[in-house]
Order: C-alpha cells, then sequence, then structure tokens
C-alpha cells in the first residue's frame, strides 16, 4: 500500500478540500477590475468586517499584499522601519526599494518577535534633506510562530500616534496569533493601520491574500495593484475559496498547534535532534541537527514521501494536510535515521 505524502516544510503546501473546490467551481463571477466579480467583493467585505477594516482589497499572493501596503504608505525617498528578518525585507525580493524607491531600514528582533520600541524610537530620522524620511513601522505576527503580545501591540500603536508613524501588519498567520491568544482577529488588527493577511497558508485557500485598512489606503492599493500588473478579470474563482477558509478553517488552526506541540514533545525524545527553545510556536517547529547529517537526513526522509527543508536548522511547519497519524510516523522515521546513522 503507498504511504501518505507528508510535507512539513511549509503550511503554503496545503492542497484545497473537497468542499473548496466545490466553491470553487460553482463561484459567481465578473470582471474584477470593473469591481464587477461579486464573490470578489464579497470577500474584500467579509475580510475588511473580520479584521474592523473600511476596506480590503483581494490580491494574489503576501508578497503582493505587503508591497502594496508600503507603496500606499510612503512615496519615493521614504523609509521603513522593519525587523531584520521580517519578510517585507528579507523574502520579499527587495520590492520597495526596487518598485517603490522605498529605503528599509531593518533591526535585530528581540527573542519574543518583537522590535524594541526604544531602538526604533532612536532609528527615526530627524527632519533633514540628508537623511530619508521616516513614514511607516513594519511587524511580522507570527514572527517565526511567535506570537506578538496584545499589549506589545498597543505600545506599538501608542508609539506610532506619537511619532507620526503609521503602522503596517504582515499578518500572514494573524488568524494562527488569534487563535492561540483565544481572542477575535480585530483586537490584533485594531491596532494597525494597515494588514495584510494571508489565505493561502494554514487557512488552506490555493492562492491569494487581502490587504486590509482605511479607505482611502486601499483605494491608492488598488491603483498599484494594476500598476504591478495584479489585476485579475474572473477572480471569483479564487475568491471563493478565500472567502470559504475564512468562515471555515480559522478555529481548526487550534488543531495544527496542538499536532505542532505533540511534533515538538515526541522529538524531544529522539537523539540527536535538538528542539530548539520554546518548542512548538503555534503551528511551527524548530529544530537543529549536526550539519554532516543534514542533508542525508532530508534525503531519508523523501526516499519515504516526508518532506523538510533547511540544513542544520530546521522549521517544521503542520497544516491542514498533517494529521496525528503523520506525526507519530515522521518521528518513527526520523528516529529510525538516526538508529541506523550511529
Amino acid at each position: 500500500m503507498t504511504m501518505k505524502a507528508i510535507d512539513l516544510r511549509s503550511d503554503t503546501v496545503t492542497r484545497p478540500t473537497p468542499e473548496m473546490r466545490s466553491v470553487m467551481v460553482n463561484a459567481e463571477v465578473g470582471d474584477d477590475v470593473y469591481g464587477e466579480d461579486p464573490t470578489v467583493n464579497r470577500l474584500e467585505a467579509f475580510a475588511a468586517e473580520m479584521l474592523n477594516k473600511e476596506a480590503a482589497i483581494f490580491v494574489t499572493s503576501g508578497t503582493q499584499s505587503n508591497l502594496l501596503a508600503l507603496l500606499a504608505h510612503c512615496e519615493r525617498g521614504d523609509e521603513y522601519i522593519v525587523g531584520q528578518q521580517a519578510h517585507t525585507y528579507k523574502y520579499e525580493g527587495g520590492g520597495a526599494a526596487v518598485l517603490g524607491s522605498i529605503q528599509p531600514q531593518p533591526l535585530e528582533y528581540e527573542a519574543d518577535g518583537s522590535l524594541d520600541l526604544a531602538r526604533v524610537e532612536a532609528t527615526i530620522k530627524p527632519d533633514d534633506s540628508h537623511y530619508a524620511r521616516t513614514r511607516l513601522l513594519c511587524l511580522e505576527n507570527t514572527q517565526a510562530g511567535k506570537v506578538l503580545p496584545l499589549e506589545y501591540l498597543k505600545q506599538a500603536r501608542a508609539f506610532c500616534n506619537r511619532t507620526g508613524l503609521a503602522l503596517h501588519l504582515d499578518g500572514a498567520r494573524i488568524f494562527n496569533a488569534a487563535v492561540a491568544l483565544d481572542v477575535p482577529v480585530s483586537e490584533i488588527s485594531d491596532q494597525f493601520d494597515t494588514v495584510s493577511v494571508c489565505m493561502s497558508k494554514g487557512l488552506g485557500a490555493p492562492v491569494g491574500s487581502v490587504l486590509c485598512g482605511h479607505r482611502e489606503l486601499i483605494g491608492k492599493a488598488r491603483r498599484w495593484r494594476k500598476v504591478l500588473g495584479g489585476g485579475m478579470r474572473q477572480a471569483g474563482m479564487l475568491a471563493a475559496a478565500g472567502l470559504y477558509a475564512l468562515q471555515n478553517h480559522v478555529q481548526r488552526l487550534k488543531e495544527d498547534h496542538e499536532n505542532a506541540h505533540l511534533l515538538a514533545s515526541e522529538l524531544a525524545n529522539v537523539p540527536h535532534v535538538k528542539v530548539e527553545q520554546g518548542g512548538a510556536r503555534t503551528n511551527m517547529v524548530f529544530v537543529n541537527v549536526d550539519a554532516d547529517v543534514s542533508d542525508r537526513l532530508n534525503a531519508y526522509l523523501a526516499d519515504r514521501d516526508i518532506l523538510i527543508g533547511g540544513y542544520g536548522s530546521k522549521r517544521l511547519v503542520t497544516h491542514l494536510d498533517v494529521e496525528k497519524q503523520d506525526i507519530h510516523r515522521f518521528v518513527r522515521e526520523v528516529s529510525g535515521f538516526f538508529a541506523q546513522a550511529a
């Protein structure tokens, strides 16, 4: 019997459920560039209401959503302050600089995934023609699976109000954060001017993100989406998947968190595998193995239809296609590898 493939590389590898495929096939569609796709319009209205924002725009990816936010907030020669390991700085092709002439000012994250607001303030440039104009602070939640505390988010909001900075959240996994904190997602999003939400990660849609915020900012983002070639026509079939995900897959994220905790606790008992401090971080587990066996472990697991990424340090991500029995099987295979390698 063929064993089920297990993919722990990311929560982006999820496949649409049969129910999601059904609503996609039957979605009502129109031309979204004209604002006439009823399913896209429903998704945008639903997302805006969930996040307690005036408006939302449906886009192809989290990368595009974050870029649109930066372009809406900043002009040429402006600057945004961001984490050194943040997606908006490190993993999105330098889009803000390349396409917006917006300068990033990266800072190291604190251990909990936050940015020290005192260091942020010290980084704000003086109002002087020698410097870029500091306009925006970008946070990420979750950050490497870590949930930013609500109290910190409120402090960041007050800080931005005092300093005149706008505040954007890369909330690709904001619903993981909300489920982990057991609060409505609006308690997080209320602190931000704009929030990017990815539906193709733990929520399980095949493609798409939404950017939510003030009506004027989303209007600017809509113009920039067109400039970037992101205007879609009969996009309702994609939007239907995102709408289904928001309506049906949010609370089930708790299962992913539970599976990640199970994974961390079981791997902690495997010789030669070191689970990083803190164990599971929402739906992520970070582990370390000796560099000289890392590639061999990846290949050994791949031969058994189990996919992981990374070299010495590895990020394992649970999602809706990973069940408890998959966790047990994965740990058995890892244990088997190190037993034969000893």
